[in-house]
């Protein structure tokens, strides 16, 4: 599929009101600092010379205020630095329209009567497959003994009783014991084509099969001839 992306990454409405607010702390700090100065440059002017002021307590205001000055300039770095992530982010979500990506999630599209998902079980077990439709009504049901490591369960699209279930959106759920009778936790993972991505969030959310997952949810990318 030759997918063609003109979408230009932008800074995040977070990011942009958060580079406005420093922006603005950052102008009045300023403003507020040079007043500060000016003010006790003519308290030094006008001072009383039998009554000087206190040079301590004019040396601490002065490192407070070179502190906070100091604080606002990291505050703004780091806005720069977020924004550049997310530009990052952004580049790198668009980068992946098109291919074909395994994530972390148990819903999946049956079509043309397929629907496949991947699980790991953490060790050897019996395990009870089932799979529900998007009114959480029971369409298919199923044992299995399964092995430790990263294997595929495909479905037919047909039930039980064998009716074939229609096309949409499908959830799998794997309950698995050890010979102890100990639950044996099971990880799933969907496949699909990453259709659009909304860099508008943040992070920026990727579309598979009519779901959104953000890039950690990623477990694999698999383009096209690879």
């Amino acid at each position: 599929m030759a997918v063609t992306s003109s979408i230009t990454p932008t800074p995040t409405a977070t990011a942009a009101a958060a580079a406005a607010s420093t922006g603005t702390a950052s102008k009045t700090m300023a403003s507020n600092f040079d007043q500060f100065l000016s003010l006790l440059t003519t308290q030094l002017k006008n001072q009383n010379p039998l009554d000087p002021m206190d040079t301590n307590q004019f040396t601490q205001q002065l490192v407070q205020f070179a502190g906070v000055e100091q604080q606002i300039s990291m505050n703004q770095q780091l806005t720069t630095l977020i924004g550049l992530q997310q530009t990052t982010q952004a580049t790198q979500a668009l980068g992946l329209v098109g291919a074909t990506v395994t994530v972390g999630g148990d819903t999946a599209d049956l079509r043309n009567g397929i629907a496949s998902w991947s699980f790991s079980p953490a060790k050897t077990a019996a395990a009870t497959v089932t799979v529900k439709d998007a009114t959480g009504q029971t369409a298919y049901s199923g044992s299995y003994t399964v092995n430790p490591g990263q294997q595929n369960f495909a479905w037919d699209g047909k039930g039980n009783n064998g009716a074939l279930w229609p096309d949409g959106k499908y959830t799998i759920s794997i309950v698995a014991k050890d010979t102890a009778g100990q639950s044996v936790a099971v990880s799933t993972q969907v496949t699909g084509v990453v259709d659009s991505i909304d860099v508008s969030q943040n992070p920026p959310l990727l579309s598979v099969g009519g779901q959104t997952f953000t890039l950690d949810q990623i477990k694999q990318i698999q383009r096209t001839g690879s």
